[in-house]
């Protein structure tokens, strides 16, 4: 004879026991499928932010530009986060080398052969043309043409500029090569007469202009065009593909028009 009341307790402490278990089951899976889920892979990007519009800070000292918005934007669309890393121009690719940071995006010429032979660049994301800087008020200097050998010219270091400058030196076309961390050191230079040009890419020189209008113009005919490209460590292909990807995509929905737009009519 089986004592009814009691099976049936029994039964029912059994039944809550399964249920208990089975929901604890399910969170626990549900804990375990979360922690398989691939977590944001977060890319440490360089730069050295004295090249507005392209890297440069703002009021807080925040890294910003175009650079930084258009690798932003790449990241979201391939599934990648990004920080920066402030470094000197000329310590960018070592840094690079080294492993302490992934991607360089820094307003750099990919065209440069010494570059390519150091690291891997993505697609072209900008072109852009060397320009002759003089003071606004020098009407004596039209072209590259008219700068002499007892001339001073400055440049920022680890650029294009800078490189066409040594060249002028090396040919003895003009007296010295000033060669300056920064373009507003570079340009104080020239506003002040410490040298009589300067040389640098045609979209920096124009932002800096409409930040100080009626001090420096532009003169003469580009002296060459460039390609802007974002660096990465030779044979990171994987990371590559991806930058190489996400800049297509946001070409083709219109992200990157939008962005060089914002950054060009500040």
């Amino acid at each position: 004879v089986f004592n009814t009341p009691g099976a049936n307790a029994n039964a029912v402490k059994e039944l809550v026991l399964a249920a208990l278990l089975s929901v604890g089951m399910i969170l626990s899976l549900t804990a375990c499928g979360g922690g398989s889920d691939k977590e944001t892979v977060s890319y440490k990007v360089g730069t050295e932010p004295t090249f507005p519009p392209f890297d440069t800070t703002d009021e807080d000292q925040n890294i910003v530009g175009l650079d930084m918005d258009l690798i932003k934007a790449i990241g979201k669309d391939q599934g990648f986060e990004v920080t920066f890393e402030n470094l000197s121009f000329d310590g960018l690719i070592p840094a690079l080398k080294a492993g302490n940071i992934n991607i360089v995006a820094a307003g750099m010429n990919k065209d440069d052969k010494e570059r390519q032979k150091q690291v891997d660049f993505s697609d072209a994301y900008y072109e852009s043309q060397l320009y002759v800087v003089v003071a606004e008020d020098n009407n004596d200097i039209k072209s590259i043409d008219d700068l002499t050998p007892d001339m001073k010219v400055a440049a920022q270091t680890g650029t294009t500029g800078a490189e066409k400058v040594k060249t002028l030196k090396k040919e003895g076309k003009i007296k010295e090569a000033v060669i300056v961390d920064g373009l507003d050191t570079a340009m104080m230079q020239l506003i002040n007469g410490d040298v009589s040009a300067v040389i640098n890419d045609k979209p920096v020189n124009e932002a800096y202009m409409k930040k100080k209008p009626d001090k420096v113009k532009m003169v003469g005919k580009a002296l060459n065009a460039e390609n802007y490209g974002f660096a990465v460590a030779k044979g990171n292909d994987e990371l590559l593909e991806k930058i190489n990807k996400g800049l297509a995509n946001i070409k083709e929905d219109g992200t990157y028009d939008k962005l060089v737009d914002e950054w060009f009519n500040k």
